[in-house]
């Protein structure tokens, strides 16, 4: 998973996700388990959850591996503060770290993870270890919220594949390899992008970028007997934004886990 060219192209090829719907869990978590003041964003992208939530007024640390989506939520924050400034709201803090290995000065209120960043582990013991690290950088009663596609996503990804766009200034085909065995999903997108500096017409080109993306599904009660072996008293599964019990159809799984 490289997110280099494909870091500059994400928001415009992802503005569908259901990103309010995210925040608004969110804010109905806080309601419901206690409200935090530091949060951490475990895999935070080009910062769509990060920044929203800074300007809710929370002390926000963005977490990621890819530096290039890491400049690309630096300036969407730069142009944000310009255009609107922040007076009295939170900040952001953009850092370069693993969420399997990362660490700050002082434990945050919540650790949060979410747009199924954890699928992109592809190993149990590497999930064993971002649960292990999310615990290690909470305080005491601090919360830890991630989601999850589950297995019935993934096979509901490799039933209707291939997708495909196609717009003016970008398309895309998108293709998926599942493997049932071991539950692992890999996309493979061609992507081709308008060059801004070509002309209308005949002579417009498109350039190409090639992208890998693997996801694997972990059973959801392996994954709550993880996140109590590290250490975590409570924890509670939600589904598909609702809250309400998981079943056999449920494609995104919402942990809840307090320290």
């Amino acid at each position: 998973m490289a997110y280099e060219l494909f870091a500059y192209h994400y928001d415009r090829l992802m503005e569908d996700m259901p990103y309010a719907e995210w925040l608004d869990f969110l804010n109905q978590c806080w309601v419901k388990y206690g409200q935090p003041q530091t949060v951490a964003d475990l895999g935070c992208g080009t910062g769509n959850i990060a920044l929203p939530l800074s300007q809710q007024g929370y002390e926000v640390f963005g977490i990621d591996l890819s530096e290039d989506m890491l400049a690309v939520a630096q300036q969407k924050a730069y142009e944000a503060q310009r255009e609107q400034p922040f007076q009295g709201r939170g900040e952001v803090t953009w850092l370069q770290q693993d969420m399997r290995d990362w660490s700050l000065m002082q434990p945050v209120d919540a650790v949060i993870s979410l747009c199924d960043c954890m699928n992109y582990l592809l190993e149990e013991e590497d999930v064993a270890q971002a649960i292990r690290q999310a615990y290690a950088g909470l305080k005491e009663g601090g919360l830890f919220v991630f989601d999850v596609h589950t297995r019935h996503q993934l096979e509901s990804y490799a039933e209707e594949q291939p997708f495909f766009l196609n717009e003016d200034d970008i398309a895309y085909i998108w293709t998926s390899d599942y493997d049932s065995e071991r539950c692992e999903i890999e996309h493979a997108l061609t992507i081709f992008v308008k060059d801004e500096a070509s002309s209308h017409g005949a002579d417009e080109c498109f350039r190409r970028v090639e992208e890998l993306h693997s996801q694997r599904a972990y059973p959801l009660e392996w994954l709550k007997q993880e996140l109590q072996e590290a250490g975590f008293r409570e924890v509670d599964v939600y589904a598909d934004f609702m809250w309400k019990s998981v079943a056999e159809e449920t494609e995104r799984a919402f942990f809840v886990a307090r320290k």
